[in-house]
């Protein structure tokens, strides 16, 4: 009597469906490439903070052999006391001063000329010339006098020993090449700490040290001028 119809929806569903699973995959296809540019992105970020602490790593290292090669080197000279990690050398009693003085004597400016070679041959190998930046001479006092006088004191106990490499040498001595004088005058700077850094006793304070500086990682290095021609001078 009544007739029953069934209306079919299966062909707009079966085109719908291609649609929505497009749609899926192709956010499934953008996520994965999102986390695979990301995961990229992190290894190179990764890659370069690991090389970055590895140059640091070298640069302590190769400085560590440069400190070990001049300890060894200073071994024959019992008067000097290489600090390896404070990169400082103690030129010892040989280079010590009356107070108030920055006198030093014929045995200390020989002495002077005999050392200081040592540090010239570990600048002029290869990490040498790669790391160190210069040779700073410091003088020191005691806490006799004002400060002011024995700043300017310090720095003429530090400026002799400059004077004393560059002094005529006494007979029979090894003199100094002319290309370790031109190394000095590139090197060497001298500065005075009055009495800012005591020692134990005022004898042992009256002293002048020695200390390394070298290169930061990618610091300019300053062009140097041509001073070929420029004389060396002599000391008042």
């Amino acid at each position: 009597m009544f007739t029953r119809y069934v209306i079919k929806r299966g062909g707009k569903d079966e085109g719908e469906r291609p649609f929505w699973i497009s749609y899926s995959d192709l956010m499934t296809a953008l996520m994965a490439l999102f986390l695979v540019v990301m995961s990229v992105t992190l290894l190179a970020v990764t890659k370069k903070v690991d090389q970055e602490a590895q140059r640091k790593i070298q640069r302590e290292q190769d400085i560590s052999s440069l400190m070990k090669q001049i300890q060894q080197d200073s071994s024959t000279w019992k008067e000097v006391k290489v600090d390896e990690s404070t990169y400082r050398i103690d030129l010892g009693e040989v280079v010590r001063f009356n107070s108030g003085k920055a006198y030093i004597t014929p045995e200390g400016q020989q002495f002077l000329r005999g050392y200081v070679p040592t540090l010239l041959k570990a600048y002029n190998t290869e990490l040498g010339k790669r790391w160190i930046r210069r040779i700073i001479v410091e003088g020191f006092t005691d806490q006799d006098g004002t400060y002011l006088y024995n700043l300017w004191l310090s720095l003429e106990r530090s400026r002799q020993v400059v004077c004393s490499l560059y002094s005529t040498p006494i007979p029979k001595e090894t003199p100094l090449t002319e290309e370790q004088k031109i190394a000095i005058r590139e090197l060497f700077l001298v500065g005075g700490y009055s009495f800012n850094s005591m020692k134990a006793s005022k004898d042992e304070s009256r002293r002048v040290e020695l200390k390394l500086e070298f290169w930061q990682l990618d610091e300019g290095k300053p062009i140097i001028p041509n001073l070929s021609g420029k004389e060396f001078g002599l000391c008042p």
